[in-house]
């Protein structure tokens, strides 16, 4: 496939609609994936779905991404965007959401290099830590690695990484920012306004 990179990119990126779907842990950007999803016909693809489901696969793939995990090394972003590609390819549908992911600016370059897509924007959940310290606090009762220091810690990575990409695609006009400290009806509004331009564009 590596020698008509690109004419198929090219298509590919004529083809697909990607909106990356950015939030903070405890931000519900879960629950407005499955929002949109059911409103507006997006396929929802999770990066770390999709590196769970290869490895359980057993493919040869799967039990290299399986093995860095043990060794405590991140996967190269590489690995994970050829996942993406293929789950989009695969799905039958033009139009995705890419859910917590790029992680970080190196995941951000894989995907355009790879892929020849850029998004069509980002939806980022912004909620205010103390917010989604609470829920995540509230909705986690017994579960260890959801303490407060394991949360602040897991914040702390989002935002050093996180931010640099939304930044980025903030300079480009992409970013749709979505108060996400309201509660969840609030906030399906505000995201259905987002995609409802969308909607619109393509019956015309």
């Amino acid at each position: 496939m590596g020698s008509t990179v690109d004419t198929s990119d090219k298509e590919i990126s004529k083809r697909f609609k990607i909106i990356f779907v950015l939030g903070g842990p405890g931000s519900g950007k879960g629950t407005q994936c499955a929002n949109i999803v059911e409103h507006f016909g997006y396929t929802h693809l999770s990066a770390g779905d999709l590196l769970r489901a290869e490895i359980k696969s057993g493919s040869e793939n799967g039990t290299m991404i399986q093995n860095m995990i043990k060794e405590g090394k991140i996967v190269p972003s590489e690995v994970t965007v050829k996942l993406l590609q293929r789950a989009i390819q695969d799905s039958g549908n033009d139009k995705f959401l890419i859910d917590g992911f790029p992680r970080n600016e190196e995941n951000r370059a894989a995907f355009e290099s790879v892929t020849g897509i850029e998004p069509e924007f980002v939806l980022f959940f912004d909620c205010p830590e103390e917010e989604m310290e609470k829920r995540l606090l509230g909705r986690n009762q017994g579960r260890e690695d959801d303490n407060v220091e394991t949360i602040r810690k897991r914040f702390k990575v989002y935002m050093e990484s996180s931010l640099p990409v939304i930044e980025y695609y903030n300079s480009r006009g992409k970013v749709r920012k979505i108060d996400a400290a309201k509660p969840v009806e609030s906030v399906f509004e505000d995201v259905k306004a987002v995609f409802s331009p969308l909607i619109e564009k393509v019956a015309a």
